[in-house]
């Protein structure tokens, strides 16, 4: 084999591989970037609804606390606005 055909050869040889191993590299890190954002809004989601639900919580404790504190004739409509999670209109504190 003379010289240009020898380097011709080698090249594929070595050159094929690489090339295929750097083109199946590429496109797993392309899938692994895109799983890896996927989970980061799948998390950001979550914690959007830990968040909804925390601050749900927070003013049913208020309502609470309210509750026990004033006991007055608000009580009964305090209780029955808790009943109806459905229901998010606020009751007024009463002024005594």
């Amino acid at each position: 084999m003379n010289g240009p055909t020898t380097v011709m050869l080698a090249m594929i040889v070595i050159g094929l591989p690489t090339l295929m191993i750097m083109l199946i590299a590429n496109r797993f890190f392309k899938f692994r970037e895109k799983r890896l954002e996927i989970e980061a809004l799948n998390a950001a989601e979550k914690a959007a609804q830990y968040a909804s639900r925390s601050h749900e919580l927070e003013e049913r404790v208020r309502v609470l606390e309210q509750i026990v504190t004033d006991g007055g004739a608000q009580t009964a409509a305090q209780i029955e606005a808790l009943r109806k999670p459905t229901s998010r209109k606020r009751i007024p504190a009463s002024d005594a």
